[in-house]
C-alpha cells in the first residue's frame, strides 16, 4: 500500500548560503511511503501508520533542523522516518526550493530520495 502527502510547505532555515540559513525560505515537500499491508483489510489506525504523524516528523526535520545541502535534509528525514515507523519499507522524498539565490531565471530547484528499509527482505 502506498500512501502519499503532497505539496506541504515548511518554513525552514535549508542551503549553503548564510543568508538562507539566517533569514529562512519556504520549501515544498512531497512525501510517499509504502507497508506491506496491501493484501490485509485494515480497521484501526494501530494497523497502518499513521499519516498525520509522518506529517509531524516531516514538519519537525524541515522547520527544526537546518543543513546546508537539500540532499542532507532529504536524508535526514528519511533516517527519522524509518527509525520512528517499522512498519514503512520504502520511502519517497521530493524537496523543492522555490526561491533559489542563482543569477538566472528557474522556477525552483527539487531534490528527491527514494529509499527502501535495508532489513525490508526480512520483515
Amino acid at each position: 500500500m502506498r500512501i502519499n502527502l503532497n505539496e506541504m510547505v515548511f518554513f525552514g532555515y535549508h542551503g549553503v548560503h548564510p543568508e538562507e540559513r539566517k533569514l529562512g525560505q519556504r520549501f515544498i515537500v512531497d512525501f510517499s511511503y509504502e507497508t506491506d499491508y496491501s493484501h490485509k483489510r485494515l480497521h484501526h489506525i494501530s494497523d497502518t501508520v499513521d499519516y498525520s504523524e509522518v506529517f509531524d516528523i516531516i514538519k519537525n526535520t524541515m522547520e527544526n533542523e537546518e543543513h546546508h545541502l537539500l540532499e542532507n535534509c532529504a536524508n535526514s528525514l528519511l533516517d527519522n522516518i524509518f527509525v520512528t515507523f517499522p512498519k514503512i519499507i520504502k520511502a519517497y522524498v521530493c524537496i523543492t526550493k522555490p526561491s533559489v539565490p542563482i543569477k538566472g531565471i528557474l522556477a525552483s530547484i527539487e531534490v528527491e530520495v527514494e529509499r527502501e528499509r535495508e532489513d525490508a527482505t526480512t520483515n
